[in-house]
């Protein structure tokens, strides 16, 4: 099973703007001088370096590709779906002869955003299923497809469009993947979703304030947290903002490390990046996430306690992960 991270941000897509980019060059380029009159090459100094160094966090909203050799979920419609609906074209999709499945988290614009530029919505042929616990699915497309908001209606979209409303907790089967929503702590109804190929799993729980932390809160949605091999997970805030956003619908990374350590989750991302957060404020929240993973460590450790030690980071846009 591979997962491809098309949209990392939350809420808001951006930019950066051009003196962020010159600050970012400028960096790149004094300590590559530095590196390279110390006897090491461009290729050294630049593997060296944590990717958001190089190309930063990214900017495009909530849209996540699972797919195994044969089957394909997108996971919400955020900004990031525009690129992988680009990509998609290079398949039966050109060609008004391919098939997609789309599976909604909520329907904040964030993840909505993308839809109309997702180019195969347009091509006649191709059959688009959208699938969401929420029983407002259509109505939200039409709402995205309605003019002055955009020129082009709902009913001049050329594709043939299914409308799929799923029950919590219960699987869904999209060719060979196995999909299961679960109910996550967000103000709005929202849903993760643990996607299942054989003995692997990815649980997506991309808006998620974290409200109910043991496993009795939990309950019936605990299991999209247990056996997963990858978790991606929120952390817009830090802890200290998390306190001054209550209700907001949004975790921190300490949140998300004491879920892995208790369930013994392999893999952690963190995304839903902050669109008021440059890369050096979301590289001050991993230090964060890092050092209050280390004294959890540690604790354990002086307790006698068994130690399950998660390989984790915060997320960027494009990363790929192989299950």
């Amino acid at each position: 099973m591979d997962i491809k991270l098309w949209g990392v941000r939350g809420s808001l897509p951006i930019a950066h703007a051009p003196e962020e980019n010159a600050a970012r060059l400028t960096e790149l380029a004094n300590g590559l001088l530095a590196s390279v009159k110390g006897g090491s090459t461009a290729d050294d100094y630049l593997s060296s370096l944590p990717s958001w160094k190089i190309a930063g966090y990214g900017g495009e909203t909530t849209c996540y590709e699972v797919k195994n050799r044969n089957s394909r979920v997108i996971v919400d419609g955020g900004t990031g779906l525009r690129k992988l609906g680009d990509k998609m074209l290079n398949g039966p999709l050109a060609k008004g002869q391919g098939e997609a499945h789309i599976v909604f988290t909520h329907f904040h614009w964030d993840h909505v955003m993308g839809l109309p530029y997702f180019k195969p919505l347009y091509i006649p042929g191709n059959k688009i299923h959208f699938y969401s616990v929420q029983p407002e699915l259509e109505e939200m497309m039409r709402l995205v497809f309605k003019k002055p908001y955009f020129p082009v209606a709902f009913e001049q979209l050329g594709s043939e469009m299914h409308f799929h409303q799923i029950d919590a907790r219960k699987p869904l089967k999209v060719g060979t993947l196995s999909v299961t929503p679960y109910l996550v702590d967000h103000p709005d109804p929202c849903y993760g979703f643990r996607i299942q190929d054989g003995n692997r799993a990815v649980s997506i729980c991309t808006d998620t304030e974290t409200v109910r932390k043991s496993r009795e809160e939990m309950g019936e949605d605990l299991a999209l947290y247990q056996e997963t091999d990858l978790l991606i997970y929120d952390a817009q805030y830090t802890l200290n903002e998390l306190a001054d956003k209550i209700n907001w619908g949004h975790s921190a990374g300490p949140l998300g490390i004491d879920i892995a350590l208790r369930e013994k989750i392999k893999k952690v991302l963190f995304v839903h990046h902050d669109p008021g957060a440059d890369d050096n404020r979301i590289n001050e929240a991993e230090r964060e996430t890092r050092a209050y993973y280390e004294k959890k460590i540690k604790v354990l450790k002086s307790n006698g306690q068994e130690v399950h030690h998660v390989d984790w980071s915060f997320a960027y846009e494009g990363q790929e992960i192989h299950l």
